[in-house]
């Protein structure tokens, strides 16, 4: 299996799977849906083609333009995975597209959209993730978050996350925005989750230029259930769709990390967008998104990090919902009461937090 090139540094952990779509509460879907739908407008960006600003990666032959060339789809199947990355590194950006992930059984396969220079700076190379971890049949996909920076690969940051839709019925967007100051994770126009810069983070914020990537690889080692699930090619090939694709941000050269100077017009141009600020109806959302779908963080993993990293906001209303290990409490067994549905974490707020 061609695994070129290396994936994503994550944490490969095993943490509880949350229950099938089918067991969700459908008026709450309706209402949590209705609640994120007035959070915000679309943004305004303006998307590329994708010979404008990428080109393949690896596994030339799975990676598939669209006929009109707005869009792409990369392939993983028995012989090889496949990605693109951008034509360019960026010294901040704005990050982002509408994917559409594979269906039916998907156990092993790893969708990741994600930023990185490690192909540059080996040893201190910066990252952000967003990377899609797929499921056994009936099973939502899951996805989680992490973040990188000068090489501090030994102190992840990760968030694990279900979503409150099926990401392989519809396209929607996902986005990294990374400025000087902060770290946004976008799902449509909902933040998920913000890094605010702090001198305490030091060499932690990543600070390098760094290229987009976009691959779609075989993880059955760690992907699903600790590796219990692997992929099962008898579905392949997986396909994982990409349009509306969008760059902007400071061009970089990745050797003379150039123009140094020449990025403060571009930083400020960028702050200035609309999705550079969290508006109030917008943090109200991505409270309740954190409140329903976030499963795993790091900064309530108190046996991982007794002191928790100097980012992280401690919410007692939110930590309260978590073990020390950082996984949400259980309401008693953690084991399946039956083959057909797991049990729901009894601090839930409703039944649709864990079933996503």
């Amino acid at each position: 299996m061609d695994r070129h090139p290396p994936p994503p540094h994550s944490r490969r952990f095993s943490l509880y799977q949350p229950p099938s779509y089918f067991s969700l509460s459908l008026l709450s879907i309706f209402i949590f849906s209705c609640f994120l739908s007035t959070s915000d407008a679309a943004f305004d960006v303006t998307p590329i083609s994708f010979d404008e600003g990428y080109r393949p990666l690896f596994g030339d032959g799975n990676v598939v333009r669209s006929p009109a060339g707005d869009g792409v789809r990369i392939l993983l199947d028995r012989f090889t995975g496949s990605g693109f990355i951008s034509s360019d590194m960026y010294q901040h950006g704005f990050f982002s597209a509408k994917i559409k992930l594979p269906s039916d059984y998907t156990a092993g396969v790893v969708v990741a959209f994600y930023t990185s220079n490690g192909d540059v700076f080996e040893k201190t190379h910066d990252e952000l993730d967003i990377e899609f971890l797929g499921n056994i049949r009936g099973k939502p996909w899951r996805f989680q978050t992490n973040v990188y920076g000068n090489g501090s690969t030994s102190r992840g940051r990760e968030e694990r996350y279900t979503l409150w839709f099926d990401p392989t019925k519809e396209y929607h967007r996902y986005s990294i925005l990374w400025t000087a100051n902060k770290i946004i994770f976008y799902v449509d126009e909902v933040p998920i989750r913000e890094i605010v810069k702090s001198e305490a983070m030091g060499g932690d914020f990543p600070s390098k230029p760094m290229s987009l990537y976009a691959t779609i690889w075989d993880a059955s080692d760690w992907a699903t259930s600790g590796g219990r699930y692997k992929v099962n090619y008898k579905y392949a090939p997986f396909v994982a769709e990409f349009k509306d694709l969008v760059l902007e941000g400071c061009m970089a050269d990745p050797i003379r990390q150039l123009p140094a100077s020449g990025c403060h017009a571009k930083d400020a141009q960028l702050e200035a967008r609309d999705f550079a600020t969290i508006t109030s109806s917008q943090r109200r959302a991505m409270r309740r998104f954190r409140e329903r779908y976030m499963y795993y963080s790091y900064c309530y993993d108190t046996l991982r990090y007794p002191v928790p990293p100097p980012e992280c906001m401690i919410i007692p209303s939110e930590k309260a919902r978590f073990k020390d290990t950082g996984r949400l409490k259980f309401g008693g067994s953690h084991k399946r009461r039956s083959r057909r549905r797991e049990r729901i974490p009894a601090a839930s707020v409703s039944d649709n937090q864990a079933s996503m």
